[in-house]
């Protein structure tokens, strides 16, 4: 009884908002640190081996579920919130001036979350399920001179290379062109005649980033799409961060510190994220 009174209390779900709340911090930290490779020269190969780490190891897999149950909790939490502090507002209330006591962010929390899980549920769409469930996902190539030819060859996971001539989409297709090799489940080469793996390629998510920000129809709304999130994230932050310390009850000498910090946070996280489709636009060649 007292334990489903406990859950059901607005300081339990402040309390569980907050270390959601902070947690999804964390991930953002980790997932800019990964984001920004795009932002370097020439450096696909390695954005790819960085999303084949983040798809591929354990421990890693584990984080991951992790976030996607925060994300839904701390979406859920927020909504019951907010619905429960509507609830207990007195009517004349309403009737204040609210603007003169908080902030644009403490007042539109609600709004500023649902637009950034919309965010959240497009971005997944157009790169998390293509890189785990679409069956058309490129694998990453290099185009190399040979006798003063040009070959294309699929670039392997062990670090050698595959002609793209001589690699089939399926094993039926294989079969029926002579090639010695296709594609098994996405990314693995078999030999054809053996039907034994030979090989693994790496999905290219680099040049589907590259793509989606760069379309000539969509590349330009996408990316302004893309930033004005990172400004409604930005919002979010500003008394997100410190408010999660404040549920916490961590109200100390160190709060000045905290609020400092979280500002710096708010405004220079969505930045990061925001100049990456600016720059893979406008500037990347």
């Amino acid at each position: 009884m007292a334990k489903s009174a406990l859950l059901k209390s607005s300081i339990a779900k402040k309390y569980w908002m907050a270390l959601t709340g902070l947690f999804l911090c964390l991930f953002l930290t980790g997932h800019l640190a990964g984001n920004l490779q795009l932002l370097v020269p020439n450096n696909a190969l390695n954005f790819n081996k960085y999303a084949l780490f983040m798809t591929s190891n354990p421990a890693v897999k584990l984080l991951s579920y992790l976030t996607y149950l925060s994300i839904l909790f701390h979406a859920v939490d927020g909504f019951m919130l907010t619905i429960q502090n509507k609830k207990a507002r007195p009517i004349g209330y309403a009737k204040q001036n609210s603007a003169a006591n908080s902030s644009f962010s403490s007042r539109n929390m609600a709004v500023l979350g649902t637009l950034i899980l919309v965010f959240i549920v497009t971005h997944m769409v157009n790169f998390w399920a293509r890189m785990h469930f679409d069956k058309n996902m490129p694998l990453q190539t290099i185009t190399v001179e040979v006798m003063g030819q040009k070959q294309e060859l699929y670039i392997m996971v062990n670090g050698g290379y595959m002609p793209t001539n001589q690699v089939a989409k399926t094993p039926e297709e294989a079969k029926k062109n002579g090639a010695p090799t296709y594609i098994d489940n996405k990314t693995d080469f078999m030999n054809t005649q053996a039907n034994v793996k030979v090989g693994e390629g790496y999905k290219d998510l680099y040049k589907i980033t590259v793509d989606f920000f760069k379309h000539p129809k969509f590349g330009l709304i996408a990316t302004i799409l893309y930033v004005l999130s990172m400004f409604v994230l930005a919002f979010h932050l500003l008394h997100g961060f410190q408010s999660a310390f404040q549920s916490l009850g961590i109200n100390n000498k160190f709060t000045p510190t905290i609020k400092a910090f979280g500002k710096f946070f708010a405004i220079v996280v969505p930045l990061l994220f925001a100049i990456i489709p600016v720059y893979i636009h406008f500037i990347l060649k």
